[in-house]
């Protein structure tokens, strides 16, 4: 039995020794054969510098560094394609995602009832309020639209049997959204909840905006929703027009007075018209992902690597 363990990094210079340790404690303790997969998402700090140090003092380490920054979850994926495990794991270098909870995912997916263990956050301390509101707005919103069910306080942090590995990779759009990807697959999952974890050192590198483009990129992703509400607003919209339509004619032609208001007519054309632009919006969002989609560019492109059967572009 291996494990692989999956690390994105961006910027981890200052917590990844720390995480190293405590999780090379547990698996050690586990006492069963692993490996340990850090991926450089293009840092700008000394990260890489500490992947290739630990790499030279331990075997079970292998780092991948990006030519670039491709984002977190370009950084799963390449893991995710060049684990060797017959269970893998993705985990946060910020301690975020305790490695004491490692022993007990593994003892619950061999049991053979499950095919994944997932962790959840039961609580947000620590977490800025406003941030907190979003995110479970965001989970109660995505869950009424979409077709995949994402559990409130999922974290990407998770255990997972090769046949699941196996289905994530096959879905090799250039898009992904994980946690949505995860549920789409299906597959039996188990949940491990846990406290909030602060981040043990350095700074988070998810701003406000970002988680809401993050949010957004999982809307588009998994549901249709938007698009059947601009169809269902353009219908809305046209009987609106006609009743009104309507009631101009008739109040000429019985009462001789037409509907006057220069200032009321200019009002209705500029909502209309930012209505029209709005709906755009979300046309155009979806036909950008399409556009990405069509042009079939690699995930990742790797240029440092101490593994070499990595698969440098995918």
């Amino acid at each position: 039995m291996r494990l692989s363990i999956i690390v994105p990094c961006y910027n981890e210079q200052e917590v990844l020794p720390l995480f190293y340790r405590k999780t090379g404690e547990v698996l050690e303790k586990m006492g069963c054969e692993y490996e340990l997969i850090l991926v450089d998402d293009g840092s700008k700090d000394g990260t890489l510098a500490v992947m290739k140090d630990l790499a030279q003092k331990d075997t079970h380490v292998k780092y991948l560094s990006f030519s670039r920054n491709f984002g977190k979850e370009s950084a799963m994926y390449a893991g995710l394609s060049n684990a060797r495990g017959d269970y893998a794991a993705v985990m946060d270098a910020d301690m975020q995602d305790p490695p004491s909870l490692l022993p007990r995912m593994l003892d619950k997916l061999q049991t053979g009832e499950y095919d994944c263990v997932a962790a959840r956050r039961v609580s947000r301390k620590g977490e800025p309020k406003i941030r907190s509101l979003f995110a479970r707005g965001f989970y109660k919103i995505v869950n009424c639209i979409s077709e995949a069910e994402i559990v409130d306080g999922a974290r990407d942090f998770r255990l997972m049997k090769r046949e699941m590995v196996q289905a994530v990779l096959s879905m090799g759009e250039y898009n992904r959204f994980s946690k949505g990807i995860f549920s789409w697959v299906g597959f039996k999952t188990a949940w491990v909840e846990y406290e909030n974890a602060e981040r043990a050192a350095g700074t988070t590198k998810w701003s406000f905006w970002g988680l809401m483009k993050y949010a957004l990129d999982g809307v588009v992703s998994f549901s249709h929703a938007p698009l059947a509400f601009i169809a269902w607003l353009g219908l809305i919209m046209t009987a609106f027009a006609g009743v009104m339509l309507v009631f101009v004619v008739v109040r000429k032609l019985i009462f001789g007075d037409p509907v006057a208001g220069w200032a009321s007519t200019m009002s209705v054309i500029i909502f209309i018209g930012g209505l029209q632009l709005f709906c755009l919006g979300i046309i155009a969002q979806y036909l950008a992902k399409t556009y990405m989609e069509t042009k079939r560019r690699p995930h990742y492109i790797i240029t440092e690597t101490n593994d070499p059967d990595a698969e440098k572009i995918r």
